[in-house]
């Protein structure tokens, strides 16, 4: 890289005179670079390298590809009278790597990675400010794009596209590869066929945050237009023809439209497609001396992108969405229902339900059409879809089922006969009752709401309990020997002391007696299990024993029908070797001692 100053210099990539100082580089100031390349490829899929064909067809179509770049003394420097002084900028080399994706026929999303492979150039000094080359490889900014199809359809003569790309500060100030912040363009694009000629046109207003200038020349927003005209041939493979495309800076009125401000060029390319590749080649150069307009740009572009083709499954070559037989050959017909439909005589119907008899396995009765050759074309008088013919419930409307017992009949889902409909337990099989409420529902014989395989007492209501063995019991039963208890007696730990919580299953102990004055003489008994010392068991049972006594006496039971005696560990039910075991021997029981043969009249 060489070094040059100058008294009459001009930035010649600006295409104005500016008189300079002679200046040392020891006492020069670096100038920062910007987005130098004028070049944006247009989004994949293209048939020219600038300019948009639009082609958005198809349903996640990806299009991928390369464009390779070289620009000759893009950024040049010129003296007072014209002559070039220094390229600052004189090779550059791009590879443009990106893809593009089309969605439901309309969308388009589009990335492009501009890569600076290699670039050289000679620095200069322009009246104390140093213009730094480009001397190295360096990512450029990269570009999104969004784009939405709005009028017509690729290839008609006219169709028109919106969108936004916007390029991230990706790239090198000091490269030029970048302007180190973002840029925004809305645009519009337009293109069409118009017989064996091409055309593509974009207008865009591209947005820079910045505001300051490069030798003299604004690098604020700018507007964007292109062109792109071509021949298309041997079956659209081939697309040859110029495209020109430039930029003006609108916010600096000395800059807008004027040569200093507005970097123009003019390409010619051609595209040529091979099966899903494309390939592209072009040459062009700058019209104006506008900044990154190069006095030689070459171009050479690979692509993928899978061809379009609307389906056609039957080949008869009308597309699938147009064909009301898609899946069989037929000639076109005015009529959407018979368009490429294959011709036929028409064949007998005897029942003239729409139905041939070939086909109708129910020729001498109307019905519907079904999917069923067995049921095609047989009525069905309750409208379930199911044929009479195999309809086991013809009159009613119902399910299909694999049973030919129930299909067409309602749904019974627990199968015990009784349907859905009307079974208040539609999982669970049951039986029938006149009560909409239990109608098909398991029995419960004493009605306590607990079925009878789960009750253990099935024909005396009783609540709930967790206990299998007592699920369903009431609190109290009485038998020939005793009042039996299905809820324990509870005391504090260690006392005689009754817990609030005893009082339910007493209560129902006292109006047992109540209801059953032949019962004279009852003992009320204490036991424990076998922790402990037995003496101290005994006299802790006798005293539970007499406070459940005192608690029935207290509450009306009279006292010559009770008495209380405390066992201890004496008289197990169960084991003590486990823990359940010692709990079912705590308990509190009532013998029957005295009672006369039969209830009082």
């Amino acid at each position: 890289m060489k070094m040059k100053t100058a008294s009459t210099l001009a930035l010649g990539a600006l295409s104005t005179a500016i008189l300079l100082s002679v200046s040392t580089p020891a006492s020069a100031q670096s100038r920062s670079g910007f987005a130098l390349n004028r070049f944006e490829p247009a989004e994949r899929g293209s048939q020219f390298f600038v300019n948009d064909t639009l082609d958005l067809r198809g349903d996640l179509r990806p299009a991928l590809g390369a464009t390779l770049d070289y620009g000759y003394k893009p950024l040049v420097a010129y003296d007072a009278n014209g002559n070039e002084r220094s390229a600052i900028v004189r090779h550059q080399l791009f590879t443009h790597v990106g893809g593009a994706l089309v969605i439901g026929d309309r969308f388009r999303f589009g990335l492009n990675l501009p890569i600076a492979v290699y670039q050289d150039g000679e620095s200069t000094i322009v009246n104390g400010e140093r213009f730094k080359a480009a001397d190295k490889a360096a990512l450029g900014d990269v570009r999104l794009a969004a784009d939405v199809r709005i009028l017509g359809e690729h290839g008609d003569a006219f169709t028109l596209a919106g969108g936004l790309r916007a390029w991230l500060p990706t790239g090198q100030r000091s490269q030029f590869t970048g302007d180190g912040s973002t840029r925004l363009a809305p645009q519009v694009m337009a293109a069409g066929d118009l017989g064996p000629l091409t055309y593509a046109a974009r207008l865009a207003l591209v947005y820079r945050s910045r505001d300051d200038a490069y030798a003299g020349s604004s690098l604020g927003s700018e507007m964007l237009g292109s062109a792109g005209a071509g021949l298309k041939t041997l079956n659209g493979k081939l697309v040859i023809g110029p495209e020109v495309f430039a930029t003006s800076v609108f916010t600096d009125s000395r800059s807008f439209l004027k040569t200093r401000g507005t970097p123009a060029e003019w390409l010619f390319g051609l595209h040529y497609d091979l099966g899903d590749i494309r390939v592209g080649g072009g040459v062009g150069g700058g019209i104006t001396r506008g900044y990154g307009a190069p006095q030689l740009r070459a171009l050479l572009s690979l692509e993928y992108m899978p061809a379009y083709e609307r389906s056609d499954r039957d080949k008869d070559g009308i597309p699938d969405d147009e064909d009301a037989c898609p899946d069989a050959a037929g000639p076109r017909d005015p009529d959407p229902k018979k368009n490429g439909c294959p011709v036929v005589a028409e064949a007998p119907d005897a029942d003239g339900d729409g139905i041939i008899d070939s086909e109708d396995a129910c020729p001498a009765e109307r019905g519907p059409r079904t999917n069923d050759p067995n049921t095609n074309g047989c009525p069905d008088r309750d409208k379930d879809g199911i044929a009479d013919k195999v309809d086991a419930c013809p009159k009613v409307p119902g399910v299909q089922d694999a049973d030919p017992k129930k299909n067409g009949c309602p749904p019974d889902r627990d199968g015990d006969g009784i349907a859905d409909a009307e079974d208040a337990c539609p999982d669970v099989p049951g039986v029938k009752d006149a009560a909409p409420k239990k109608n098909g529902c398991p029995p419960d014989r004493d009605g306590d709401g607990i079925i009878d395989s789960e009750d253990a007492c099935p024909d005396v209501p009783g609540p709930r309990d967790p206990d299998p063995k007592k699920n369903g019991c009431p609190l109290v039963v009485v038998t020939e020997k005793e009042i039996r208890i299905n809820q324990e007696v509870k005391f504090k730990f260690d006392s005689a002391v009754l817990l609030p919580e005893s009082d339910a299953v007493l209560d129902a102990v006292k109006q047992v007696l109540e209801a059953h004055p032949e019962i004279k003489k009852v003992r009320v008994e204490g036991h424990t299990d076998n922790v402990g010392k037995a003496a101290y068991n005994k006299s802790l049972s006798q005293k539970r024993a007499a406070s459940v006594m005192k608690w029935l006496t207290d509450k009306g039971v009279a006292k010559t029908r009770l008495v209380s005696q405390g066992f201890g560990q004496e008289q197990p039910i169960d084991s003590n070797e486990t823990d359940r075991g010692r709990a079912n021997n705590r308990r509190v029981a009532f013998t029957i001692l005295e009672r006369n043969a039969a209830p009082p009249p």
